[in-house]
């Protein structure tokens, strides 16, 4: 694309350049209290097969057996899941699978009895290659569709994702029915990729026009490109991103110093910090820091 910055050429890479060298990353952004889960499920993530991690962040696998029913929380990222879930023994409960585009509010649900996920979190800008027919991302926003909605795919699956009692059986399942779909690389995802992946890895990208200007791009093309591939906005994908920084932080350090963080963040003040977290966790950061140091694991 002609008059292209060098910072635009230099974001040019494709998104297998992103890829962890060793394993899944390893944080809890995203899920609200993030201590009360693990302590109470058995929570993983792996990696798919390589042909598929230039689309897919990882698999994410949980197992629960409850005594007391534990309400699980996340703050969404802006990248769609494709979710294989069994709530209650296997013999007596079906599994049943869905895809869940990006979430705009905080998601919850209630764990109860025992139960199984397997789930694949896509990167952002990453589903559309397997979407059947292709369409605008942002229509699957704040929506769950079926397998069939979105791929076609029979009432099979789930039972045969679940059903392995082996992780690495139920991790090659995964594999084989996303390779059963024949992805095929799209530029413009690969593209829109790469800009997500900025946002959530270089703090100082707080304004759409900085990270359009640095792209190459003008502000209205790149509002185009994440809403056909990740399904929000620029802005939105920006707020979220440092959202779950501020969540992570405030988990890890009680007594984090907000003002501090609001300026590592890159936001002009604390009160920006505040507007922004208080919005989408649904409580302020303080609140939300005080109930992550009075969390504790159950006895027993």
């Amino acid at each position: 694309m002609a008059g292209r910055s060098d910072r635009g050429r230099e974001l040019e890479r494709t998104a297998e350049d992103d890829l962890p060298a060793e394993g899944p990353r390893r944080d809890t952004r995203g899920i609200v209290q993030a201590p009360g889960l693990l302590a109470r499920v058995r929570f993983r993530r792996r990696l798919p097969a390589e042909p598929l991690r230039r689309w897919v962040e990882h698999y994410w696998l949980i197992d629960w057996d409850l005594e007391e029913p534990y309400v699980s929380q996340v703050v969404p990222h802006p990248c769609v899941n494709v979710v294989f879930e069994r709530r209650g023994p296997a013999d007596l409960a079906p599994g049943t699978g869905l895809v869940a585009g990006v979430g705009t509010g905080v998601f919850s649900t209630k764990l109860e009895g025992v139960g199984r996920v397997c789930g694949v979190q896509f990167r952002p800008g990453g589903f559309h290659p397997f979407l059947r027919p292709p369409r605008r991302l942002s229509a699957l926003t704040g929506r769950q569709l079926s397998l069939e909605e979105a791929f076609g795919a029979g009432e099979a699956v789930p039972s045969r994702i679940l059903d392995p009692a082996g992780e690495d059986e139920r991790v090659a399942a995964l594999d084989t029915f996303l390779l059963s779909l024949s992805p095929s690389p799209d530029p413009a995802a690969e593209r829109a990729m790469e800009l997500a992946h900025r946002v959530r890895t270089d703090r100082s990208v707080l304004r759409v026009e900085r990270l359009a200007a640095d792209a190459g791009l003008s502000v209205r093309t790149l509002q185009r490109l994440f809403a056909t591939y990740v399904g929000v906005t620029p802005k939105w994908t920006i707020l979220r991103y440092r959202v779950h920084e501020a969540m992570e932080r405030a988990t890890a350090h009680p007594g984090t110093d907000w003002s501090r963080l609001a300026a590592e963040l890159g936001y002009s003040d604390q009160a920006h910090l505040i507007r922004d977290f208080t919005a989408a966790v649904g409580v302020t950061p303080s609140v939300y820091a005080r109930a992550a140091a009075d969390t504790q694991p159950p006895r027993g």
